[in-house]
């Protein structure tokens, strides 16, 4: 794709790096990237994606923002609680850069609607906030075949690793899927919501920043990817943490013998 004058202004420090150039440029304006979430980690997902000039991006979201999210949700203003994330998140995001087409999918993924969505997409990056949801989001990536970057935060430690389970690893094995990670999905209750137990503000931001930077990277094909690995921070000792990620030959999604063969295959509870 040809840059305007406009973006080659806009995006020139981009454009000095070896590793993006003319050439990375244009093909992150070709590109499609799809956000599951516009809350604590969807908002500077969404916010960096728009600033580097991603060509199109999806929001799926059935929100409205609330005065109580403003303390992570930074995307949103309180002069839009009450409206719908999406609407709010692509206001901030063409008022950044009104080259970027944004979608809004103002609806709850579920499995009935999840492979129509991702299929129009390079590219997934989750930022729900349940378990259900990103096994949904992540069991639709595989059947679809789109990379899928994921990121999940507690009250002061995060997580994110990139997936696509539909590739093989130089090993010659499939790269490991979500539940390789998680096994069976956690019953209900298990792990608290951040209503319940809370969270500091800034911590969504890391990691929503961090989910930024995979995308961008596995569009681009540069530096090393996190497929295989689980990095993990802990904001109070500010460490970071990396733990390799295999994959699990009896896993039902992408094992040997897969037991999960369609999401109407698969129970999604709670959602």
């Amino acid at each position: 794709m040809v840059l305007s004058p406009d973006e080659i202004e806009r995006y020139a420090r981009h454009l000095v790096l070896h590793e993006v150039g003319g050439p990375g440029q244009s093909k992150l304006k070709d590109s499609k990237v799809l956000v599951v979430g516009a809350g604590g980690l969807g908002a500077p997902l969404l916010y960096y994606l728009a600033a580097a000039g991603i060509g199109a991006i999806g929001i799926v979201d059935h929100d409205t923002v609330g005065l109580s999210n403003l303390q992570r949700q930074i995307i949103h203003t309180s002069a839009r609680v009450g409206i719908s994330k999406t609407s709010s998140a692509r206001e901030t995001m063409q008022g950044l850069n009104p080259h970027v087409k944004v979608v809004e999918h103002v609806c709850r993924i579920t499995a009935e609607n999840a492979l129509d969505i991702i299929s129009s997409y390079d590219i997934v990056a989750d930022g729900c906030d349940n378990f259900p949801t990103r096994y949904l989001v992540s069991d639709a990536c595989y059947f679809a075949k789109k990379t899928l970057v994921t990121a999940a935060v507690g009250q002061f430690d995060g997580q994110i690793s990139t997936f696509k389970p539909h590739a093989s690893s130089p090993e010659g094995t499939p790269w490991p899927s979500y539940r390789c990670l998680m096994g069976e999905l956690p019953p209900r209750g298990l792990f608290p919501a951040c209503e319940e137990a809370g969270i500091l503000g800034a911590l969504p931001g890391i990691l929503g920043s961090m989910q930024a930077m995979e995308v961008i990277k596995e569009i681009l094909g540069i530096g090393a990817s996190l497929a295989g690995r689980l990095l993990m921070y802990d904001a109070l000792a500010a460490r970071f943490y990396e733990t390799k990620l295999a994959w699990n030959p009896d896993n039902p999604l992408n094992g040997r013998n897969p037991s999960i063969t369609s999401l109407m295959h698969s129970n999604y509870i709670d959602m």
